[in-house]
C-alpha cells in the first residue's frame, strides 16, 4: 500500500542577518527543531488569526458572492439610500 505524499509549496523570504539570528534565538527558546518549523508555526497563527477576525464579515462563500458581485455590478443609489446618507451626514456632523 501506498502512501500519497502531501503536495508541498516552497516559500522563500530575504530577512537581515540580525533578524535570521533573532528568529533562530526566538525557535530555540521555544523549542522548535528548526527555524523553518518556528517561520510555518507562527505565521499559520497569525494568519488563523487574521482569517478568523474577517470571517464573520463574509461568513459563507455564498456571502462573498453577494458583495463582491454588489460591488462590481452595483446600480445608482436610489431615493431611499440618498436619503440614509444625508440623515447619516447630518448625525455625524453633529457630533
Amino acid at each position: 500500500m501506498r502512501i500519497a505524499k502531501a503536495s508541498q509549496a516552497r516559500l522563500a523570504a530575504r530577512l537581515t542577518k540580525s533578524q535570521k539570528e533573532f528568529f533562530e534565538l526566538s525557535a530555540s527558546l521555544s523549542g522548535f527543531k528548526s527555524l523553518s518549523d518556528f517561520v510555518i508555526h507562527s505565521t499559520q497563527q497569525v494568519a488563523t488569526r487574521i482569517v478568523e477576525q474577517h470571517s464573520p464579515i463574509l461568513a459563507t462563500e455564498q456571502d462573498k458572492k453577494l458583495f463582491f458581485n454588489t460591488l462590481i455590478n452595483s446600480s445608482k443609489p436610489n431615493k431611499s439610500l440618498k436619503e440614509a446618507a444625508r440623515q447619516y451626514q447630518k448625525q455625524v456632523s453633529a457630533r
